[in-house]
């Protein structure tokens, strides 16, 4: 049976060969823990004093001034899962996720209660985009938004809050090289095909003009009533006349 005993700063050795490293504001943070919410996690050892977990509580512990801090004795365990041991206690955690919905909803709690957000351990910046997704989308969303805080897909609002390559599928601002890539392997497809961009689209593979655009030629050159009119003779070997079918 494990039991937590005390053991005074002089008398733990860290362990010479461990490969975590803790930055000053990390130990601050544990720091911070540990005046807020007591010495909650007692520093594992071994019989020898030597530290298998809470090299950084220890160093916290230095920082606060602390004389004696508890631990418990790891005796039952062989050299080498004590040397595992070390490595496992810091790996293992560092696979554990978030609830995101669930840790912002905690954290509007406790913002309400009036609690020190700081010593939650996150960074400023951090902090602060978490809260920002509580305060904003939320708040915007209102009754349309989903449990993440943001408007369902297909709304107004979240067409209005998508980007513009996300709603053209590029930005209609966007300039391309039409001397290159994929725009000309277009244009020798339609090559290919017989078609002559330069027509526009009214004009069919070939050049020549559809079907309809030869009904709407013939319609523009209709005379009023609907008739075609008849084509005009400019030869000098006709007579002129004056007007009243009488020759000049």
């Amino acid at each position: 049976m494990l039991t937590i005993e005390t053991r005074s700063l002089d008398r733990l050795i860290p362990y010479v060969r461990n490969a975590r490293t803790h930055s000053e504001d990390q130990v601050a943070q544990i720091a911070a823990s540990i005046a807020e919410f007591g010495f909650t996690n007692p520093i594992l050892i071994g019989a020898d004093d030597v530290i298998i977990a809470g090299h950084g509580r220890l160093l916290a512990a230095k920082l606060l001034g602390l004389s004696e801090v508890p631990v418990i004795v790891l005796d039952h365990l062989s050299d080498a899962q004590r040397r595992a041991l070390v490595i496992a206690d810091n790996r293992i955690g560092e696979n554990a996720g978030w609830d995101e919905a669930m840790l912002r909803a905690e954290l509007a709690a406790l913002r309400e209660d009036e609690f020190d957000l700081d010593v939650l351990g996150f960074g400023d910046a951090e902090l602060l985009r978490i809260l920002d997704s509580i305060d904003g989308p939320a708040s915007l969303g209102g009754e349309d938004a989903d449990d993440s805080g943001s408007p369902p897909a297909g709304s107004s609002a979240s067409e209005a809050s998508a980007t513009l390559a996300e709603r053209f599928g590029i930005p209609p601002f966007t300039v391309f090289d039409a001397r290159k890539g994929w725009w000309q392997e277009r244009k020798r497809a339609w090559i290919d095909l017989g078609i002559r961009s330069e027509l526009g689209r009214g004009a069919a593979p070939g050049g020549s003009p559809r079907p309809l655009d030869r009904a709407r030629m013939a319609k523009a050159s209709a005379a009023p009533g609907g008739s075609p009119l008849p084509a005009a003779d400019y030869s000098k070997s006709k007579a002129r006349g004056d007007g009243r079918g009488r020759p000049l």
